[in-house]
């Protein structure tokens, strides 16, 4: 074959090789790599980090309501029409000063025979001079008109409600940190479970193989005593049924085991195709460590549950509702001072141009009568509270009965593992034993595959127990607060 013919076949043996090549892992991973690997790549961990780092603007927003806000407020408005303050020309009476009176007199007509003012037909008097006041010159170009203000608010007292707000922000931030924690405890719970159930199907895996061996063992003793006449074919075939049927549960755990490889990957934040050797799969991963307690000091266990810190937060965040609700009901003051300006203006009559003026005062706001709606409001905020407590009181309760629990599976997971040990130690016995005599011909091929059986299924059982004895100590950690895991600080 020409090199130009043979290389589109190495070009696509390669593109078909190379996803497989790239989601090998060959290194042994720990359970406290997994571990890790969970932790900084669980979205919803990501989640509630990004939520505490809500918390803490939210906290620094709060705090800033004790300082005083400056603002500016500008703005231009067009005007259809220019402003006159008359409607047509003034005339206005004049009045020269009378030195016998000491006083200013208007200038009125008077009849030169009596010496008396004189009235018009509205019965007004007529004055003898007048003062022009063109309309022209009390008409004002408004058509653009621009004007601002700097206003400076320094809030004095608000009823309490700065501070609840403050502390709201507060404990919402323990808040967040405790459900950061408490996701942290899920997601280890997690990998754990995942982790423990690759290393049993892997050690069913070996014991699957074992098994296989054994009957495929058996098979060729029976065929050979099949050849030389002193079993029947009948024999042959009930071992075969057995062969096969041992050869399918082998598949099956082989599937479940890539399945539960890449269930673990997907919690560890890894492509599904990534292939994680881990490093207890090949070795006797029994692991129990000291006898497990029967009594715990349950004030203890509170402290460190962070779901019961998250509850208690919510309960202080509502006792601080409260006071916000009860702030409505009080007086609210608070300073004020701004800097207005305008063009045109009229500080000094009207201009043309920007010209403004300071002006300081102080707010007070009291709350008279809402009909009722201030107080309903202040005691539906109680109701709030009273719930979130009645809900921590429950949470404290259903803890009380998850470490009960979670200690009595512990012990008996113990115990369990101990009698498979037991069963183990007899199981491994009567299949000597089985070998044996058929060997001398006092077993049937019955007696054989029956004790192989018990073999397996006691190997079986003694896996389950020692994964059940791990997952039952970690979640007795767990229900204790007890589980290692990276806090938020």
């Amino acid at each position: 074959m020409s090199l130009r013919k043979a290389l589109p076949l190495i070009l696509l043996a390669a593109i078909a090789v190379a996803p497989f090549s790239t989601s090998a892992q060959t290194a042994p991973v720990s359970l406290d790599s997994c571990r890790a690997l969970a932790l900084s790549n669980n979205k919803q961990l990501r989640v509630r980090s990004e939520a505490m780092r809500m918390a803490g603007y939210q906290k620094k927003e709060a705090l800033a309501a004790y300082l005083p806000a400056l603002d500016f407020t500008g703005g231009y408005m067009y005007n259809q029409k220019e402003i006159s303050i008359f409607d047509k020309d003034q005339l206005l009476p004049t009045k020269t000063f009378d030195p016998a009176t000491q006083s200013y007199q208007f200038n009125l007509v008077k009849n030169p025979a009596t010496g008396e003012p004189i009235k018009g037909p509205d019965g007004q008097y007529i004055p003898e001079t007048v003062a022009l006041i063109p309309k022209e010159a009390m008409t004002y170009n408004i058509h653009n008109v621009f004007f601002g203000a700097i206003t400076l608010t320094q809030p004095i007292f608000m009823g309490g409600k700065i501070v609840a707000m403050n502390r709201i922000t507060h404990y919402a931030e323990e808040l967040a940190q405790a459900m950061h924690n408490s996701e942290a405890e899920n997601v280890i719970y997690a990998v754990d479970a995942a982790y423990w159930q690759v290393v049993s199907l892997k050690a069913k895996q070996k014991l699957a193989t074992s098994y296989v061996a054994l009957l495929d063992t058996l098979h060729r003793n029976v065929q050979a005593m099949v050849n030389q006449g002193v079993a029947t074919r009948s024999d042959l075939l009930t071992v075969d049924v057995k062969l096969n049927q041992a050869q399918v549960d082998l598949t099956k755990v082989d599937n479940g085991l890539v399945l539960s490889r890449m269930a673990l990957a997907q919690v560890c934040g890894l492509p599904v195709n990534t292939t994680l050797t881990l490093a207890d799969e090949d070795s006797d991963f029994v692991g129990i460590n000291a006898p497990i307690a029967r009594d715990y000091n349950m004030d203890e266990v509170y402290s460190r549950r962070q779901d019961l810190r998250a509850l208690e937060a919510g309960v202080q965040i509502f006792k601080q509702k409260e006071r916000v609700a009860m702030s409505d009901m009080l007086p609210k003051l608070a300073l004020v001072g701004s800097y207005s300006f305008s063009n045109p203006n009229m500080f000094n009559g009207f201009s043309r141009r920007f010209d403004g003026a300071f002006s300081v005062g102080a707010m007070l706001t009291i709350p008279l009568w809402h009909w009722g709606g201030n107080y309903n409001k202040y005691r539906a905020a109680k109701s709030q509270t009273r719930m979130a407590e009645l809900e921590l009181d429950d949470a404290k309760d259903l803890i009380d009965l998850q470490v009960s629990q979670s200690a009595f599976k512990a012990q008996e997971a113990v115990k369990t593992y101990n009698m498979t040990l037991a069963n183990l130690t007899k199981a491994n016995e009567n299949l000597r034993q089985a070998n044996i005599g058929f060997k001398e011909g006092v077993m049937t091929t019955d007696n054989v595959m029956e004790a192989q059986t018990a073999w397996l299924k006691a190997n079986s059982e003694k896996i389950d127990a020692q994964i059940d004895v791990h997952l039952c100590d970690v979640y007795l950690s767990k229900v204790l607060g007890t589980l290692p895991y990276p806090t938020a600080n």
